[in-house]
């Protein structure tokens, strides 16, 4: 995390980093590399190479060997990718294994900082910032977007960032509640905009069926209340859920997440739905296919969401004229507000790969691939004239066979299960035109109420030394799952809000003051060190 620095002073970091020692002295690393490569430039290899990389292979569009995405991308680049494939539920797991073995692929794709950190001492993965230098397309959207203090947020104590993050020109929030809209109408309710808005709408939906729970969540493996937590913590002025951290930034230092009177208000707001039975207890626990059978039968009409799986995991389910829709995202005591960070799932590159011939040919590959504007878009929506068409004020449209989140439904082929594009290892950031091209008008219309929110601030960064980082590890995980199963019990009401203080006291039996203490002390020196 970080310090917002002045755009310029952040720039020249990211200038410095690029221009180091180990990136100038590249003679025996260019081979297959383009001499002219730069912003706007179709990268193609001036010899055939190939590249190993790690693939996490989803169940819904599972890895085919004859996509037109491997295909195009070969013509166009000259690289032919070499999936190591591992299915998504091991991913995180295989990875950690193959990259602390040394026996990683040059690419490993799907990273989600700092997931990245513990590679950082061992020397497995390499420090991409003193290579962004070969990466035009890169740099380029860092200052247009002014990134820097995002950017900032990857560095560790040796000022160096370690993995290359998808880019966001604006903040983008994917999830928010679903809600069955035909039951609105009949009982004449309004859509709900905040969190107590919704406390009433349940109480009425309750009203309407005393015997069921109107609201049962999906997303709990394999963080317990990963959306639902993330979501309202947002709401409230803190952390929780996916977005978890034990410290979080209350605009002069680093609190203990678990320990904040937001938090505990959260939790408070959680039990009262849980005590009232408007949410489900099993919400915590269950797989997404319990969530989406009770959603299919009638007995839920709140649930968890994105703009996917409105559109191909609950529309399906619903019969008899039912309807369901996304709800703005709720707002909360914090105000109108949304997240911060404009990065995203990211990808490592091997140690190993620095010593390649090829390695300025990866580098600039990964730089089309991930960060051009026309590798971005061939990455989300594929080729022009097979997969879809473009008109001449640049709008995209799917060609009459081609499907992809319910914008073509009488298409029989569709665009990540027949072709292989907008998958996870590849379609990453971009502008906000790209983004909104491939939403429906509803996410549209959902992705405008984001954009009249504010942003928190960006918390200051605070890296720490191998020797800290060691320290912190031993103490971040038991730390974080207490803070996990306490949450727990005090939403359902196993424990009794009224031992809060109990409970801070615990925390403290957890090194919880001693960790915020050591990132408090890593944010004042950076601080000095950057001034």
């Amino acid at each position: 995390m970080k310090r917002v620095a002045a755009s310029l002073l952040a720039l020249a970091t990211v200038a410095a980093c690029g221009s180091s020692p180990e990136s100038t002295n590249l003679d025996e690393n260019r081979a297959g590399a383009m001499t002219d490569y730069a912003v706007g430039t179709q990268f193609t290899a001036t010899e055939p190479i190939t590249f190993d990389m790690l693939y996490s292979d989803h169940p819904n569009y599972a890895i085919k060997n004859d996509w037109l995405f491997w295909q195009e991308l070969s013509k166009r680049t000259n690289i032919t990718l070499t999936p190591s494939v591992v299915p998504a539920s091991d991913y995180n797991q295989k990875r950690s294994l193959v990259v602390s073995a040394g026996d990683a692929p040059f690419i490993i794709p799907k990273v989600y900082p700092p997931q990245e950190q513990p590679f950082v001492s061992s020397g497995a993965v390499l420090p991409v910032s003193d290579y962004v230098d070969l990466m035009p397309n890169f740099k380029d959207k860092i200052a247009k977007w002014r990134l820097e203090p995002q950017i900032d947020n990857l560095r560790q104590e040796d000022g160096k960032f370690y993995v290359l993050p998808g880019l966001h020109e604006e903040v983008w929030q994917e999830y928010s509640l679903a809600v069955r809209t035909d039951v609105l109408a009949e009982l004449g309710l309004p859509t709900p905009k905040t969190w107590d808005e919704l406390h009433t709408t349940l109480k009425a939906l309750k009203a309407k069926n005393p015997g069921a729970y109107p609201f049962s969540d999906r997303f709990a493996i394999p963080d317990p209340g990963g959306n639902l937590l993330n979501m309202i913590s947002l709401a409230y002025g803190t952390t929780g859920g996916w977005q978890y951290h034990n410290e979080t930034w209350d605009g002069q230092n680093f609190v203990l997440t678990g320990a904040m009177p937001e938090y505990k208000a959260m939790l408070t707001y959680l039990h009262t739905l849980v005590a009232e039975g408007l949410l489900d207890p099993e919400s915590f626990t269950q797989t997404d296919d319990q969530a989406k059978q009770k959603l299919g039968a009638g007995k839920t009409m709140v649930i968890s969401t994105n703009a996917q799986t409105l559109v191909n995991d609950y529309r399906p389910l619903l019969k008899d004229g039912a309807t369901i829709a996304k709800l703005p995202f709720l707002s909360g005591p914090a105000g109108e507000v949304k997240g911060y960070t404009r990065l995203e799932s990211g990808l490592m590159i091997s140690s190993k790969a620095r010593e390649s011939k090829n390695f300025v040919a990866l580098m600039q590959f990964i730089d089309w691939l991930y960060y051009s504007d026309a590798g971005q878009e061939f990455a989300k929506w594929g080729v022009e004239g097979v997969t879809y068409t473009k008109d001449a004020t640049g709008k995209r449209t799917l060609t009459p066979d081609v499907n992809f989140v319910g914008l073509n439904p009488a298409g029989s082929k569709h665009l990540q299960k027949d072709f292989g594009f907008s998958g996870g290892n590849f379609a990453y950031g971009g502008t906000t035109e790209l983004l909104n091209s491939t939403f429906s008008a509803e996410e549209q219309a959902f992705q405008q109420g984001m954009a009249a929110k504010t942003s928190i601030p960006v918390p200051p960064p605070a890296p720490l030394t191998d020797e800290e980082r060691e320290q912190a590890t031993l103490w971040e995980t038991p730390l974080k799952d207490y803070v996990t199963q306490q949450s727990l019990r005090f939403i359902l009401g196993q424990r009794d809000l009224a031992e809060w203080d109990t409970y801070v006291t615990e925390l403290s039996a957890k090194n919880g003051p001693a960790y915020i203490e050591l990132v408090n002390k890593a944010r004042a020196r950076y601080a000095d060190k950057n001034k």
